[in-house]
C-alpha cells in the first residue's frame, strides 16, 4: 500500500463533490449566490493550508468510513446541510466516478493529469475570489512539487491501492448507463479501441533483434481491439493541456435523472448501510462518528438562521433501496427545515455534552481520520 495516496484521493473525491452540489444547487433554482458561497466555502477549507498540510503526510489510506466522515465535514462547513439519504448519494455518485477514471487510466503517470483536472474545475468556479484561487495555487503547486518526481512504480503502486480500495463497489449511476460505459450490474464497460498511452505504440506487432541489437524478423498479430497512435503527453504544468477527459466534470449539461444512484449487490449495500450504522464492535468508529455528530450540533445551535438543510436528491431510495424515479413535484424544489426535530435535538446534545466534558482531557488520536476532522474543527 503506498503511503502518498490519500491526498490524490482526497482532491478528487472532493473535485467530485462539487460538481455534483454546484449541478444540483443550480437544478434546484437555487441562487447563484447562495451556491456560490456553499461552492467557496468548502473550496476555502479543502485547500486550506493547514488542511493540506495535514493531508500530505504520509499515511495509510482511511476506510470508506472514515473518507466519508471527512467529506461530510467538508461539505457541512459551508451553510448547507445535508440529510443522511442525501449525503450516501453524493457519496456513491463521488466514488463511482473516480473508480471509472482510476479504471480508464492509461497509465500511471495520468493519477496526476486526471488531479489537475479537478483542481483547474476547481479553480475555475472560485475565478471571481482572488484569494482562493491563490489558495488553490499554492496547493497546486505543493502537489507538483512532491508527486511529479515519483517514478512509474511509485504511481502505480498508488493506483492499485486506489482500485483496492474500490473494487467491490458496484453503485449503477444514471449517466454512465446512459453513455454505455457501464453495466446493469454496476461493472464498468472497458473500451479495447482509442489511443495508446504516451509512449507505446500500437499492439500488433512482434520484432526480433540479433544479439547487436539488430532487427531481424517481424510478425503482426490481430491486437483485438481498433488502437490509434498516442496523442501529445498532457501538461504537469499549473496551467496547460491534460489532453485527457478523465477528471473534467460530466455534470455540466446533464438533467437530475443523471445524477441517480441504485444499489446493485449486497456487498455494496451492506457497506453502505455500515457507513451509516457502524459496528457495534468497532468502538473507536463509533467515537469518531459521535464526535463529528456533536460538531455538527454545537454549530447548528450557533447558526441557525444562517444555515439551509437541503435535500439533494428529492427522489431518494425507495424501501428496497433502489432509485424508484424522479418525483415531478418535488424535483425543482430545496427542502429547508425551519422547525427542528426535537427527537435529533435531543440525541445530539446529549452526545455534544458528553464529549465536551472530556474536551478538557485531550486524547491521542487512535483512529484514521481523527486528525483530519480535527483540523476541519478548528477551520
Amino acid at each position: 500500500m503506498s503511503l502518498r495516496t490519500l491526498p490524490l484521493l482526497v482532491i478528487n473525491l472532493g473535485g467530485e463533490m462539487l460538481y455534483i452540489l454546484d449541478q444540483r444547487l443550480r437544478a434546484q433554482n437555487e441562487t447563484d449566490d447562495k451556491t456560490q458561497k456553499v461552492l467557496n466555502d468548502i473550496v476555502r477549507t479543502m485547500f486550506s493550508r493547514p488542511f493540506m498540510e495535514e493531508l500530505m503526510k504520509p499515511q495509510d489510506l482511511y476506510s470508506h468510513r472514515a473518507l466519508r466522515c471527512v467529506l461530510t465535514r467538508l461539505a457541512h462547513t459551508s451553510i448547507m446541510r445535508l440529510n443522511p439519504a442525501s449525503m450516501d448519494r453524493l457519496y456513491d455518485l463521488m466514488t463511482m466516478a473516480v473508480k471509472h477514471q482510476i479504471l480508464l487510466c492509461p497509465r500511471p503517470r495520468d493519477l496526476l493529469l486526471i488531479t489537475f483536472n479537478h483542481i483547474d474545475a476547481v479553480r475555475e468556479m472560485v475565478r471571481d475570489s482572488p484569494c482562493l484561487f491563490n489558495q488553490i495555487n499554492d496547493a497546486h503547486r505543493q502537489i507538483i512539487e512532491i508527486y511529479t518526481p515519483l517514478s512509474d512504480g511509485e504511481l502505480q503502486l498508488m493506483r492499485q491501492t486506489l482500485l483496492a480500495l474500490f473494487q467491490d463497489m458496484h453503485v449503477r449511476v444514471s449517466i454512465f448507463l446512459k453513455e454505455k460505459i457501464q453495466n446493469p450490474d454496476g461493472r464498468f464497460v472497458l473500451s479495447a479501441s482509442g489511443p495508446v498511452p504516451h509512449g507505446f505504440e500500437v499492439p500488433g506487432l512482434i520484432r526480433w533483434f540479433n544479439s547487436r541489437g539488430r532487427e531481424v524478423r517481424r510478425r503482426e498479430f490481430p491486437n483485438g481491439g481498433c488502437y490509434t497512435s498516442a496523442v501529445r503527453e498532457g501538461s504537469f504544468d499549473i496551467a496547460g493541456d491534460r489532453v485527457t477527459r478523465l477528471g473534467t466534470n460530466k455534470y455540466c449539461t446533464t438533467s437530475s435523472e443523471d445524477t441517480r444512484t441504485s444499489e446493485t449487490s449486497k456487498s455494496t449495500s451492506k457497506a453502505k448501510q455500515e457507513s451509516v450504522d457502524p459496528n457495534p464492535l468497532a468502538k473507536e468508529e463509533l467515537n469518531l462518528l459521535a464526535k463529528l455528530m456533536g460538531g455538527m450540533e454545537v454549530w447548528n445551535l450557533s447558526h441557525a438562521d444562517a444555515a439551509i438543510r437541503v435535500n439533494l436528491f428529492p427522489s431518494d431510495e425507495d424501501e428496497g433501496g433502489i432509485s424508484a424515479g424522479v418525483n415531478e413535484s418535488s424535483s425543482g424544489v430545496i427542502n429547508i427545515q425551519a422547525t427542528k426535530d426535537h427527537q435529533a435535538d435531543t440525541e445530539l446534545t446529549r452526545i455534544a455534552a458528553e464529549f465536551s466534558e472530556q474536551q478538557g482531557q485531550p486524547d491521542k488520536p487512535s483512529n484514521k481520520g481523527d486528525d483530519l476532522l480535527a483540523m476541519l474543527d478548528e477551520l
